[in-house]
């Protein structure tokens, strides 16, 4: 079946299929000239009321990101879009906007490392997600800032949505835009030299690479550095052999998205990956199904190359942005194709274009088997154990999603990635924080933003339930439990509101919007 199937990829233009991960602006101008539509901006905010001269939360558990357990019930005074005390009962002042939150708990406002606004190869089976219905769901899901790794829509056209994000023009998170680095078209230093101060001109705060040679990668990070942008890089599986993690850390990458590259820096008796002789890295299943075959080719856990590799990374202040969730579907592709929220919240073109489909990155289940998913449990097992590792002897790992491909839809892969954190062995404060105040570490901005103490915006996701106890509480669609003085199942939780720079949103009403915007395409 594999070959039959390689047979008909390979009848497919590479061309066609590149179209799905392009980078940066290029990515836009090719749409088009291939007449693939990109979204219009995103409509001027008609949702959220505020910020206002003085917001009270009162009365409610507040859990601070820090790694503090909960405490209260206590009142937050915020002025305009500032945390300006916490405290034990709510002052009285004039003119105040008071929500009254007894029996909710605070978070700060969630950070997702690792997204996409949206991706051009969904332009080959439908319309692409609208921005409006992708920050919707964001927000409705308590996230308030989100890294754009790649601005695979266009540079211009996600920094224009950063800026009006930034002064509450639309309803959408904090947007920080990254540029996707070209690739084989820039091999020489200067050359990439040159890129990168284009792209921080044109208003990008970082750089995302997937490959490129040596002198363009150090050249990329020395530059991006001394302009104090960010560095992301998803370590392809065609350059691993050449820069893997721990080198790219060496050379002052920031973080590591997802996990290529890990694995290859762990070898010890072998210095490239036990492909099969008729591999073919094009054909999507075969790509994906043979990751799941790496870790266990790497050295194992509590060895000295483990110990060593971990070690140096944690010196180099280098970040983990694991994203657990998008690999979801390949442990147990039921769950993720089959979950609540996608008769509800699901567009039908996206919904499309997670079918399987060899035109396209992410569409690739064609024949998945009981083995591909063993496989893949093992080697969540064994990944999932250098995270926690790293996490317990002081390494920086975030909370990324990548949703908007392999049946991952946005805001609820968000909360399925807190879900997986815990499964990885982490507490739930540690999960929180992950989520937030080392998510604002790794974008410089700790001082702003990532927990709720006094100085810092208000950013704050307000929940009817315990987060700590349970993080299903945070889903759209809710938990189900039973009333046990009923004795009838119920629907408890899903955030209740976000508030973002003091901008207070309804996230109920949110979420609304999106079944809205889907039964509208449906009829």
């Amino acid at each position: 079946m594999r070959k039959i199937l390689v047979l008909l990829l390979l009848t497919v233009s590479c061309k066609i299929l590149a179209q799905s991960i392009l980078p940066g602006e290029e990515s836009a101008i090719r749409a088009v000239r291939d007449g693939i539509q990109i979204p219009a901006q995103a409509p001027n905010r008609g949702r959220g009321t505020g910020p206002f001269e003085t917001l009270i939360i009162k009365d409610v558990m507040l859990i601070s990101g820090e790694g503090a357990p909960p405490r209260g019930p206590v009142s937050i005074v915020i002025k305009n879009d500032l945390i300006e005390s916490i405290v034990g009962s709510a002052p009285s002042i004039a003119n105040a906007e008071v929500i009254d939150a007894s029996s909710m708990y605070a978070l700060p406002g969630f950070i997702d490392s690792h997204v996409h606004i949206g991706n051009t190869g969904q332009g080959l089976t439908g319309p692409i997600t609208p921005p409006e219905y992708v920050f919707k769901l964001w927000l409705a899901h308590g996230i308030t800032t989100v890294r754009e790794v790649g601005s695979i829509m266009g540079l211009d056209w996600t920094v224009e949505h950063a800026r009006r994000s930034d002064v509450g023009e639309i309803t959408a998170p904090r947007i920080v835009a990254y540029a996707m680095f070209p690739g084989g078209s820039i091999t020489g230093a200067s050359e990439a030299k040159a890129w990168v101060e284009e792209v921080y001109r044109r208003g990008a705060k970082g750089v995302k690479l997937r490959g490129a040679t040596i002198d363009a990668t150090r050249a990329i990070y020395e530059t991006a550095a001394a302009l104090g942008m960010g560095t992301a890089s998803h370590h392809d599986q065609t350059s691993v052999y050449s820069v893997n993690v721990l080198d790219s850390a060496r050379m002052g990458l920031d973080s590591m998205e997802h996990w290529y590259g890990l694995p290859e820096s762990l070898f010890t008796d072998r210095t490239i990956q036990d492909y099969p002789a008729d591999y073919n890295y094009s054909h999507e299943q075969w790509r994906f199904g043979e990751a799941g075959r790496l870790w266990k080719q790497a050295a194992p856990p509590g060895s000295d190359k483990w110990n060593e590799v971990r070690d140096e990374l944690i010196a180099l202040d280098f970040t983990l942005s694991p994203t657990f969730t998008i690999y979801e579907a390949n442990r147990d592709v039921m769950r993720a194709r089959d979950a609540e929220w996608h008769a509800t919240y699901t567009l039908p073109a996206l919904q499309q274009f997670f079918m399987p489909d060899p035109r396209l990155h992410g569409s690739y289940h064609f024949d998945w088997t009981t083995a591909d998913e063993v496989a893949w449990r093992e080697n969540f097992r064994l990944w999932m154990d250098f995270v926690s590792d790293y996490k317990n002897h002081g390494g920086r790992v975030v909370t990324g999603s990548d949703a908007g491909f392999i049946f991952k839809l946005f805001g609820f892969a968000y909360v399925r990635e807190l879900e997986l954190l815990q499964e990885a062995g982490f507490h739930p404060l540690e999960v929180i924080q992950a989520a937030t105040l080392n998510g604002a570490e790794l974008l410089g901005m700790e001082k702003e933003i990532g927990s709720l103490v006094p100085g810092k915006k208000a950013d704050i996701v307000l929940v009817s339930e315990n987060p700590v106890a349970n993080f299903k509480v945070l889903y759209g669609t809710g938990h189900m439990k039973l009333n046990l003085v009923s004795g009838e199942l119920e629907r408890v939780g899903g955030v209740s509101y976000t508030i973002k720079d003091g901008i207070v949103f309804d996230a109920k009403q949110l979420l609304e919007d999106v079944a809205t915007m889907v039964r509208i395409t449906k009829d």
